[in-house]
């Protein structure tokens, strides 16, 4: 079992700056990747950023490349979302996901256990 607890959301203005924060406990946080997603009113869930086991390997989904940065500090079982130049369209719940895999991947399916989410809204 893996509990994921994500912080960090709020309200910030077209331009600004959120991190997000997800603290991990259970199984051995550092061996797997992680990834953010989030999931804007009546849209599917999409894709954000991923980050391998040892933070040797990331994928962006194309929109948010050269914005938002992921990271990890595996001695504090967390995992960071650094998001700047934010955009209206960014307005989403934010979740973030541990894989089963090491190496960070898109696949939504690929990932077992799911924080419950913070809400990030920005306005124009």
């Amino acid at each position: 079992q893996v509990q994921l607890v994500e912080s960090g959301g709020g309200l910030v203005q077209a331009g600004g700056s959120l991190r997000l924060s997800c603290a991990a406990s259970g199984r051995v946080f550092s061996s797997y990747a992680v990834g953010w997603f989030r999931q804007a009113p009546g849209k599917e869930r999409e894709f954000v950023a991923a980050l391998g086991w040892n933070g040797g390997n990331t994928v962006y989904a194309d929109s948010m490349k050269g914005r938002f940065t992921i990271s990890r500090d595996n001695a504090k079982n967390t995992v960071y979302l650094q998001m700047n130049s934010l955009k209206p369209e960014d307005t989403a719940v934010y979740y973030c996901a541990s894989s089963g895999l090491r190496i960070a991947t898109r696949n939504r399916g690929l990932y077992d256990y799911w924080g419950q989410g913070t809400q990030v809204t920005v306005s124009s």
